[in-house]
């Protein structure tokens, strides 16, 4: 016979899921697939979050890869649930991205160099914060309550 264990869940008031993950394709395929379980989960829009997430993530993969060191993706409610943070630390502090308003815009021709874009877009503020050492967290937050 096959018994359901249910965990107790904190309010959704206080929710916070943190991960360590691979900075690899898969990884940053988990944490846009994690993202949208959680989400889901509690309750809270989620396709903006999603995206975010996706673009950060492979950043994280793209320009935060140390070999052996993982990329740690933090989602918190704040703010009695009016408020989601979005946080994607990598093992390069050393090399921080342009934060917001600083971000040029790509040739139509190439092929990457929108995703810091795409997060200015979707997130209600979002910026890089260095350290600890030898990290850097890029953070997006979004507005869940008008």
């Amino acid at each position: 016979m096959k018994q359901e264990i249910t965990l107790p869940q904190p309010p959704a008031s206080s929710r916070t899921f943190t991960v360590l993950l691979s900075p690899t394709r898969r990884g940053a395929r988990l944490a846009r697939l994690l993202t949208a379980g959680y989400l889901g989960e509690w309750g809270i829009p989620l396709e903006s979050a999603v995206q975010i997430v996706a673009e950060l993530a492979a950043n994280a993969m793209v320009h935060g890869r140390v070999p052996g060191r993982d990329f740690r993706l933090d989602l918190t409610i704040h703010d009695g649930g009016a408020l989601l943070r979005i946080e994607v630390s990598d093992a390069r502090g050393e090399c921080l991205p342009p934060g917001p308003g600083g971000t040029a815009v790509p040739d139509d021709d190439c092929e990457s160099g929108r995703g810091l874009l795409i997060v200015e877009a979707l997130a209600d503020r979002w910026g890089v914060s260095p350290g600890p050492v030898p990290r850097k967290t890029v953070w997006a937050e979004l507005d869940l309550v008008p």
